[in-house]
Parts: structure tokens; sequence; C-alpha cells
């Protein structure tokens, strides 16, 4: 455990000095989720987004829901996100600062082939831009993979396609593959590389991801 944590941040400063000449970004995440009953549970979530590779803000992202789970391989849940944004304006390094409140409905499900978890992930957004009202829907897919039996080392990727409920319906997707490793029941972590691909540009980013159910 001792050597991943020194590996992940060794490779943070590593990728934090690429950045600076590169563009390349960094995402710290946080995601929980507290089992309040056998059918009830609390999502909470906090996302700092980095333009470079630590330091220059791009956005603050928290978010929290209430789930109900549906079966043991499925849940629906209603939430809320509150997203500060730092956005470049033109093509100089002035920036301006956006606030958006969000509420949200997913619905999660499910499933194994063989050794490899699969989730899929249907969210709908109603996104409270400044004074700007908006939709958006969400489909991710993901997949574990552990590296051989009963390792606590394993593969991650997903892939999220997000559609506008307005006009230019293509808003973005999201590439991602990464290295994890399970800590213990309900504790993970997560090292991995993602890129973003716009409709007229793309970017890239390194997550650092600790993912914690209790």
């Amino acid at each position: 455990m001792k050597k991943l944590v020194l590996a992940i941040v060794f490779i943070s400063f590593s990728f934090t000095a690429k950045s600076q000449d590169s563009g390349l970004g960094n995402w710290l995440i946080y995601i929980g989720s507290k089992q309040l009953n056998e059918k009830w549970n609390l999502h909470h979530e906090i996302q700092y987004r980095n333009y470079n590779g630590i330091g220059d803000m791009e956005q603050l992202l928290i978010r929290t829901g209430l789930g109900y789970n549906l079966g043991s391989r499925s849940n629906v849940l209603l939430g809320y996100g509150y997203i500060n944004s730092e956005n470049f304006t033109g093509n100089g390094n002035d920036q301006i600062t956006v606030e958006e409140h969000r509420i949200y409905q997913q619905f999660i499900t499910k499933q194994n082939i063989g050794s490899v978890s699969l989730q899929h992930r249907y969210r709908f957004e109603q996104r409270f831009v400044e004074s700007n009202f908006k939709t958006r829907f969400r489909y991710f897919l993901s997949m574990n993979i552990p590296l051989k039996k009963e390792s606590k080392y394993y593969l991650s990727a997903y892939n999220e396609i997000f559609l506008n409920g307005e006009s230019n319906v293509f808003d973005r997707n999201r590439i991602y593959g990464g290295l994890g490793y399970k800590v213990k029941k309900g504790f993970k972590i997560e090292l991995g590389y993602m890129s973003q691909v716009f409709e007229t540009s793309s970017r890239d980013q390194i997550n650092i991801i600790t993912l914690v159910n209790f």
C-alpha cells in the first residue's frame, strides 16, 4: 500500500511538471456512498479539477444524492450538485467565475461477465447555469478487471457520452483507463488517464480517485 501511495505521489508530481508545458490537467476525486439501511443510501462526491497538474483551478464540483436499491444490482437516485467553474474568456488569460446548480436523476445497474464487473449509469440533469436553464443526458459504461484471481490490483476503464437537450446535441465524450488498488473492503484508490473530446476540441487529464463505501 505504501508503495502504491508513493507511486501515485511521484507520478502526480511528474505530470504536474509536464502539464505546466503541455496543458495536461489533473482531477482529484473523492466518491463516497453511505448505506443508510438495506434499501437507502447517501451519495457524496467532491471533485477538484485543475487546468494544470495542480494549483490552477478549473472547477470545483460538489455532488450529493439519496439513492434507493431496487435489488442487489440496481439503484435509482435523486441528487443535487454545485459546480464552481473558472472559465477562460477569449484567447487570453482572463477568467470568469461561473456558478451552476444542478438537479439530477440517475439509474445504475451492474452485471458480471466472468471476473469482469460492468456498470451502466443513465443520468438526466437539469442545469441552472447562472441565469440559463439547460438539460443534459449522460450514459456511462464502466468495467473493472482484476489483474489476477483474488488480487487487490485491478484495471478500470469507462466511457461516458454527454448529450444536450437543446441545440448542439453532442456535448462531450470521456474515455478513461486506470489502475486501481483495493485497500480494504469498501475502500479503493485509482490512478488513471482520461481523454475528454468536445465538439471542436479535446483535453486530457490525470485522475486520482478515492472511492469509499461504508
